[in-house]
C-alpha cells in the first residue's frame, strides 16, 4: 500500500473535545483497516511524531488517548511504521521546493506529499470537505527559466477519513500489495530491470534505439519515478478515446512543449521510421531536472520516446 500522509490542515480547526475524540477514533479505525490488508506496507507519514500531534486547537493527542475506547487503537497506531516530517518520505536530496499544493486556497503540505509520492491522504473528519474518498488539489509548479512563471493544474489524491472511504480503495490497495508480492512494477530496482520488462509492461510505448542505454544507466533514485511516468503514459493511451473532447490522452502529470529556441537546438531526433521529427513535448520527473521527451502518434495509438534523463542541453 502507498504511504498514508496525514493532512495537517484537518487538525487546525476548533471543535468540541468530544467531537474531536470521535473524529480521531474514526480516523485511526480507517488507518487500521488499511493495515489489515497490507500490514508490512502501511506507513503513516505526519509532520511530527504521532505522540506530539495536535488534533485541533488546544487539543493534544493525549486528550484522545485518555478517552473511552481509545487505548487499544492508540497501541495499534504506535505499532505501525511511521515517518515524520512529511519530507522524510521524499527521495534522498529531494525537497520539491518548486511545487506547492493547496485546497480551496489553503496550503496542504501532507496532501501534496501524498500526490508527489503516489500515496493517499488521511484526515480528521471534522469538516465536511474531508468527508470524501478523493480530494481535488491545486498544484502550482515553477516553470523553467525559459518559460518563466508557474503553472497551476488540478490533481486528485486518494483520501480517507473513515472506514467507508477505505472500502472504496480496497481494489487499489490489493493491487499494490499483489504487485509488490509478485515482484512486478513495485519490485523493479534497476534501470536494466525496467528496460527488460518494458515490452510486457508498456504495450503502447515505443523507444528510440538510444533510449535503451539511457534507461539501463538510470540512477537508482530515478528508476521508480521513470517507471511511474511510463505506467501513467501507457494507461493514458489505453483509456484515450478518439473523437472525444480530449485531442490526446490525459497524461496524468504536467506535460509542456519545449521553448521554441530549445526545440530548434535540442529536440530533433531520428524517429523509428527514419524521419527527422521534433520531440519537444516533455514531462518531468524528480529528484532533479529529469525530463522525458516524446511524440504521440494518433493513427497508431503509440507514444514514441526519444529521451529519458537530464534536461536536454543542461
Amino acid at each position: 500500500m502507498p504511504q498514508l500522509f496525514l493532512n495537517e490542515t484537518s487538525c487546525e480547526t476548533t471543535a468540541d473535545p468530544d467531537r474531536v475524540n470521535r473524529a480521531m477514533t474514526e480516523l485511526v479505525r480507517a488507518i487500521v483497516a488499511v493495515a489489515r490488508v497490507d500490514r508490512p506496507g502501511t506507513v503513516l507519514v505526519a509532520r511530527e511524531p504521532v505522540n506530539a500531534l495536535r488534533l485541533a486547537k488546544d487539543h493534544p493527542i493525549a486528550k484522545w488517548v485518555g478517552s473511552p475506547g481509545a487505548k487499544e487503537l492508540w497501541q495499534r497506531l504506535l505499532l505501525m511504521q511511521t515517518k515524520y516530517p512529511h519530507e522524510d518520505a521524499y527521495p534522498d536530496g529531494e525537497t520539491f521546493s518548486d511545487i506547492a499544493y493547496s485546497h480551496e486556497g489553503v496550503p496542504v503540505t501532507g496532501l501534496g506529499a501524498a500526490h508527489l509520492m503516489g500515496g493517499a491522504g488521511v484526515s480528521l473528519p471534522l469538516e465536511p470537505c474531508w468527508d470524501t474518498d478523493r480530494v481535488t488539489l491545486a498544484r502550482e509548479e515553477l516553470l523553467d527559466e525559459e518559460d518563466g512563471g508557474s503553472a497551476i493544474t488540478s490533481v486528485e489524491v486518494p483520501h480517507a477519513a473513515t472506514r467507508e472511504h477505505v472500502d472504496t480503495h480496497l481494489p487499489w490497495i490489493h493491487e499494490e500489495t499483489q504487485a509488490a508480492l509478485r515482484d512486478g512494477l513495485s519490485g523493479i530496482r534497476t534501470g536494466a530491470e525496467l528496460w527488460e520488462q518494458c515490452p510486457e509492461l508498456f504495450l503502447h510505448l515505443r523507444f528510440l534505439p538510444h533510449v535503451e542505454k539511457q534507461m539501463r544507466e538510470l540512477k537508482q533514485y530515478w528508476v521508480h519515478p521513470v517507471r511511474k511516468r511510463l505506467a501513467e503514459m501507457d494507461r493514458a493511451v489505453q483509456l484515450w478515446q478518439p473523437g472525444t473532447e480530449f485531442d490526446e490522452p490525459q497524461w496524468g502529470s504536467f506535460v509542456t512543449p519545449e521553448h521554441a529556441t530549445r526545440k530548434r537546438d535540442y529536440c530533433k531526433f531520428t524517429d523509428l521510421d527514419g524521419t527527422q521529427q521534433y520531440f519537444d513535448t516533455h514531462l518531468r520527473f524528480t529528484p532533479g531536472a529529469g525530463r522525458l521527451h516524446f511524440r504521440f502518434l494518433k493513427d497508431t495509438r503509440r507514444v514514441h520516446i526519444a529521451h529519458i534523463g537530464h534536461k536536454l542541453g543542461a
